[in-house]
């Protein structure tokens, strides 16, 4: 993977980063005027973390940001994508600004140009504020116009400095997992609450796209999806019609309304009663052309419409979250996004894997996770290869952080945390990373001479 090999790949504009989000990293859950979010409230329902653990110390980000930033800048990436905490700028998710929070994102982001670094915003990664949950969250259409008021005074702060921002982080989990499956918060399993959930996050996407560019913003704007190719478990039609169901639901339903302004007519009709509300115009909104699209790629999925697929079957290495390691899936995935939708520039916004990682004489030896990364950052080259507009990568996940329903068992650092003195140690995978980076940056030194 040395830049001999191929530093003709990535042309010079190309960029490369590490991602976190508020809630996994930051802690102080309730310091200087933050108010709980959903994610805050779904931590004490017993049973929902795994290893009971919760958000309110996690990497301790909040305190320990400018020891995060020198550490970020010594990696040698070009950006450093993260997320606001909506409650810890406005507590109930109206009303008033916090100052105080506004002006620690403020410190952070002053903090990453100081540094060199390109500041990349995502506005909600999931911790809505619980005081709009209470009034029907994502499901109450006026929640759309609150993120809105949200994007407006995030804009109003920091619109002049932040080089790309995205609105949404994954609405398919939000929606689904957190409203179908009720696996993560705010816990709530209803099929047809998911599906408006879902329509209602696309329609605050492309109204806050729309009044972020009228208010002058100067910064890249655009959405965040996880996505997967979804393959039959065998060639038998009822497991390549769910597969084609499943691409529906996971891909379709988001991708359409962006760059076709409707909702897949198979999945409509698939939802019978469950379909949400659309108002007119709404699917006009939603189409708003982005400046970029962001894609979280983690692995496969693959359809049985008979026995649930057994990842283990497939022989393939799979990661701690028994997740198969399947690069070639990215590739497939973005000329398929690439052939069928007219994208703009895509950005690979989280790539990680979750490995066991014990730590030996202060070392930590990831060789799996440096591989992965490896793996995958050949398959985005290898998109581009065949001409798909890719604009960046960014590593899932910069340090060991709270990992959702799973606490902090399952580790997708870079960079070790240890969570009882906060310490932070450089993986191999980090070294492998800053190493890779030093001779990407020589190849384009190398290219200008």
């Amino acid at each position: 993977m040395s830049s001999h090999h191929h530093p003709a790949h990535f042309p010079d504009d190309f960029v490369w980063g590490v991602a976190t989000s508020a809630f996994q990293i930051e802690g102080a859950s309730d310091t200087d005027g933050k108010g709980p979010s959903v994610w805050d409230t779904f931590c004490k329902q017993p049973g929902a973390i795994a290893d009971a653990s919760d958000g309110t110390v996690a990497c301790e980000h909040y305190l320990r940001y400018e020891q995060d930033l020198d550490m970020i800048a010594q990696l040698g990436i070009d950006a450093y994508r993260f997320s606001a905490s909506w409650p810890r700028v406005q507590a109930t998710g109206s009303g008033d600004w916090n100052t105080k929070g506004l002006d620690f994102y403020e410190r952070l982001v002053d903090g990453l140009l100081a540094r060199g670094v390109a500041p990349y915003l995502t506005l909600n990664h999931w911790d809505l504020p619980q005081a709009l949950q209470d009034k029907g969250g994502w499901a109450n259409r006026d929640t759309v116009h609150r993120f809105v008021d949200y994007a407006l005074a995030m804009h109003a702060r920091l619109g002049d400095r932040v080089a790309s921002i995205a609105t949404h982080n994954e609405p398919w989990v939000m929606s689904v997992l957190g409203h179908e499956t009720g696996i993560f918060a705010p816990g709530i399993k209803s099929r047809a609450t998911a599906m408006q959930v879902a329509h209602h996050l696309m329609l605050s996407h492309g109204m806050a796209m729309r009044a972020l560019r009228e208010a002058g913003c100067k910064a890249s704007l655009g959405i965040v999806l996880n996505l997967s190719p979804i393959e039959p478990a065998t060639d038998s039609a009822a497991d390549r019609a769910k597969a084609r169901l499943e691409d529906g639901r996971l891909v379709r339903w988001y991708m359409d309304p962006l760059f076709k302004g409707t909702y897949p007519a198979d999945v409509l009709e698939h939802l019978e009663n469950d379909v949400p509300a659309v108002q007119p115009g709404d699917m006009d909104i939603i189409r708003t052309p982005m400046d970029f699209l962001g894609i979280n790629y983690y692995s496969r999925s693959v359809a049985s419409a008979g026995e649930p697929w057994d990842v283990h079957k497939s022989g393939l290495e799979t990661t701690e979250m028994d997740w198969e390691v399947y690069p070639q899936g990215l590739t497939a995935l973005l000329l398929r996004l690439h052939q069928d939708y007219p994208v703009p520039a895509m950005f690979i916004t989280e790539n990680g894997g979750a490995f066991k990682d014990p730590m030996v004489d202060g070392k930590v030896h990831d060789a799996d996770r440096t591989r992965y990364l490896q793996q995958h950052i050949q398959a985005v080259a290898d998109a581009m290869q065949q001409g798909v507009n890719m604009g960046g990568y960014m590593v899932w996940s910069l340090m060991d952080n709270f990992e959702w329903a799973s606490g902090y068992a399952k580790r997708f650092g870079i960079v070790h945390v240890n969570y009882a003195t906060q310490k932070r140690t450089l993986k191999d995978s980090a070294l492998w990373y800053q190493q890779f980076l030093a001779e990407q940056a020589t190849a384009r030194l190398a290219q200008v001479a």
